[in-house]
Parts: structure tokens; sequence; C-alpha cells
């Protein structure tokens, strides 16, 4: 599946992707592939990213919002 990580500043991440957790509102959620659609808030904390490579990545944010459509992850992040 397709990751973006979209900060005010910059694009912090975009790539294919084997899973990813997220700090959300109401606590950590993961999405792998072919998860249902999905829109949801976060906040602040560590977004780890683990690419099809079984790399390990993690990105600090403040808080954002996440949309999960069709295997295609957008993340608006501050």
């Amino acid at each position: 599946m397709n990751l973006e990580i979209i900060t005010p500043e910059k694009e912090l991440f975009s790539g294919k992707v084997a899973s990813v957790k997220f700090p959300g509102t109401n606590g950590e959620f993961e999405i792998l592939n072919n998860h249902a659609p999905i829109i949801s808030t976060l906040s602040e904390g560590k977004i780890r990213v683990i690419t099809e490579q079984k790399k390990t990545e993690y990105f600090e944010i403040n808080s954002g919002v996440i949309e999960m459509q069709k295997n295609k992850i957008i993340v608006l992040a501050e």
C-alpha cells in the first residue's frame, strides 16, 4: 500500500509500506494492507512505518489527520 506523510513545510515520507501505526486521538491503531476505509484524527506521538523492505522508520508529530482508502494512506500532520 502507498503512504504519504505531509506537513505544511515538506513531505516527510512517500512510498510503499507493509504497515503503519498511528497515535490516534482515542488510542494507537495500526493499518495493514486492504484495511477498510478510515478517516481519523491524530494526537501527539510517533508514527511507526514498516516499509515493504522491512525497514522501520519513526516520525514525530504534534497532531494530524489520516485518510485510508483503496490501499492509499494520506497523512496531513503538524
